[in-house]
């Protein structure tokens, strides 16, 4: 379908590609990957015909039609409705129906028979062309990204630029070209939004070419790779984890090509310098130089996987609750976002805070922080220390100021060899830490705000949306520097990759309410994909519910409520140390039924088994015990929450 030949494309005099090459057939759905810097963006720009190669070719099939999205959308601005503005995808249908329009006026005052036939072949046409379903398709793109049926009408002026970029997504999404070239498609979708699309992606008839720095989507919408690495591209015909796996393995077959390489260049180097001043073997000599010289050098392997090791320090550490929500309610004007609910945030908790937009994750945060008015009451705990990440604190940098300067001014407290070291482990090194902070990108700005947040002695984090404008080195740094972080944090993220990273509880809001799940984002997507089934059933039952209101609980029965959940939540906490204690065992003994050498003693081996079955066997029911105590526990929260 497409063909790209011995690409070759400079900017500056740099090479940005250098004969690369790629070949895409109808129905493929790649993902191209790749460093900051590498020319992902700019390849798409190549294909979609608005940049021209230095050298060689682009060729595309003659019924091979493109469509673009991609940052440069931001701007577009129109009075017309977004539901309009997204039926400009059927250009086409939209003309035929201008025609019969035109022609049913004309009918008015001509009823000949040719005007009769000429509207007839409008309307078969119409029709063939889905005509009068092309509205309902546009309704239910928009409503897949986001949109509710109330804005379908206003015009797209009235948007933010994340939101006018989404109808855009939906037009050339209804467009439907045989190949689409996506630009970080998921830049400005909320989490339903994103698994829309993909679900959408996942059965395109076309073929699609996406940039992404979203891990999981990519896994779960491409079947293909295309690394875009040292000015060529590199196939690996899997998702985004295959592509890693893939890739680790072919590092290692190139180390070791590269360190038996060096290791006949330096025999071959000691024997021409041995023997240079020798007659007799000038012969043998020249020829090995000319064999240096012909050598196709093998590359040493550069591996962009940092492992990073932050030493955090606390003055002092919070008390057991951090902080706690207690009836709490927030509206703006119309828009309830929280009535009556309450929560609490322990230490050691790592909570992602997931959701659509439009639900309150960021008003959420700032109730947290205590920056936010409402109605309620909130608590913080003992010796809590709070550090705030935002991303109007992009524009709060010091536009002046260096990198280490304005580490500095972030009152930590430590040397510059240990701010030095921290800027390390965000990917500045050496002389970068002297840029100033105007002529860093945006991905860069928030990875010194990142870094001045993790530098703060603070107990307590609050992270609206870190990992935006992260590419994936980035977002893995973060990873470890929160498995790393000995504190408590609340981060509000719809990348579901850090999100799995990191968290231990999710939270999210519904009926106006916080709901928690004390669980990994994994176990929380399974345990809701067994929800949805149950709910579509009782779906009936569950209006008529609402439609008669239980009798309150008797005030005793709730405070006695009230005690046994503390309880039950005390006990449910002992049960969870349990477990990782008995998982720490398991994996212990695991480790040691995996040696060799185990073996070689046939009592020890027999005592490893015992036991190892011994701590299944408690793992097994310490499990089960925990179930019973979130069944009870939700049980008790649903009669003191009536």
């Amino acid at each position: 379908m497409l063909s790209i030949s011995n690409l070759s494309y400079f900017i500056g005099g740099r090479p940005l590609y250098e004969n690369a090459n790629l070949h895409i057939k109808p129905k493929d759905k790649i993902g191209l990957v790749g460093q900051n810097g590498t020319g992902k963006s700019t390849l798409l720009k190549i294909i979609n015909g608005d940049y021209q190669p230095s050298s060689g070719e682009v060729q595309k099939a003659k019924d091979c039609t493109i469509g673009f999205l991609n940052q440069d959308l931001l701007s577009y601005q129109s009075d017309d409705s977004i539901l309009n503005v997204a039926l400009e995808a059927f250009k086409d249908t939209l003309a035929l129906q201008s025609q019969i329009d035109e022609v049913l006026k004309q009918m008015e005052t001509d009823y000949s028979e040719e005007i009769m036939n000429r509207l007839a072949t409008l309307q078969d046409q119409f029709e063939n062309n889905e005509g009068y379903t092309i509205k309902a398709k546009a309704a239910e793109v928009l409503a897949g990204i986001g949109f509710s049926s109330d804005d379908l009408e206003k015009p797209l002026r009235t948007f933010s630029g994340g939101w006018r970029m989404r109808v855009m997504l939906a037009k050339l999404l209804l467009e439907k070209p045989s190949l689409l070239l996506l630009d970080e498609p998921t830049n400005h979708l909320d989490l339903p939004s994103i698994q829309w699309v993909e679900n959408y992606l996942k059965t395109y008839e076309g073929a699609v070419v996406v940039v992404s720095h979203d891990q999981t989507f990519l896994d779960n919408c491409i079947s293909s790779t295309v690394e875009v690495a040292n000015q060529t591209l590199t196939l690996y015909s899997g998702n985004y984890s295959f592509y890693k796996k893939e890739k680790k393995e072919r590092m290692e077959i190139q180390q070791n090509a590269y360190e038996n390489q060096q290791q006949m260049i330096k025999q071959t180097e000691r024997f021409i310098e041995r023997f240079r001043a020798k007659a007799t073997k000038s012969n043998q000599v020249q020829s090995r130089i000319k064999a240096l010289d012909r050598m196709e050098k093998v590359h040493e392997v550069v591996d962009d996987e940092v492992a990073v090791n932050f030493q955090f320090k606390f003055s002092q550490k919070s008390g057991r609750d951090v902080v706690v929500l207690d009836e709490i309610s927030k509206a703006y004007g119309s828009n309830v976002i929280l009535e009556n609910t309450s929560a609490r945030i322990e230490r050691g908790d790592k909570i992602a805070l997931i959701g659509a937009n439009g639900k309150g994750k960021s008003t959420v945060l700032r109730i947290i922080d205590g920056s936010e008015k409402f109605d309620g009451e909130r608590s913080q705990g003992h010796n809590v220390i709070k550090s705030f990440f935002a991303q109007h604190q992009l524009e709060a940098l010091t536009l002046d100021n260096e990198i280490i300067q304005e580490m500095t001014q972030a009152g930590s407290k430590k040397s510059e060899m240990e701010l030095r070291n921290v800027l390390g482990c965000f990917l500045f090194t050496n002389e970068d830490v002297f840029k100033k902070i105007k002529v860093l990108s945006g991905g860069e700005k928030s990875r010194v705000a990142l870094a001045k947040t993790l530098i703060s002695e603070a107990n307590f984090l609050l992270l609206d949306e870190p990992t935006n404008h992260l590419d994936f080195q980035s977002v893995n740094i973060l990873i470890q520097a929160l498995n790393q972080y000995e504190g408590t944090f609340i981060t509000v993220s719809h990348d579901r990759h850090f999100i799995r990273g990191v968290a231990n509880k999710v939270w999210y809001i519904e009926d106006h309410e916080i709901k928690e799940y004390p669980g990994s984002y994994d176990e929380f997507e399974f345990w809701k994909s067994q929800q949805l089934p149950a709910d579509n059933q009782s779906n009936a039952s569950k209006k008529t519910e609402k439609k008669e209101k239980p009798k309150p609980a008797d005030q005793a029965e709730i405070r006695q409520a009230k005690n046994d959940l503390r309880k039950l939540q005390d006990e449910l906490l002992e049960i969870e140390r349990k477990v990782e204690k008995l998982e720490s065992q398991k994996a212990s003994l695991e480790a040691e039924l995996a040696s060799p050498e185990l073996y070689s003693d046939d009592k020890k081996a027999q005592r490893v088994t015992s036991e190892h079955q011994r701590i299944e066997s408690q793992l097994l029911q310490t499990n089960s015990k925990w179930e019973e105590l979130v069944d009870k526990i939700s049980e008790l929260e649903n009669l003191v929450s009536e």
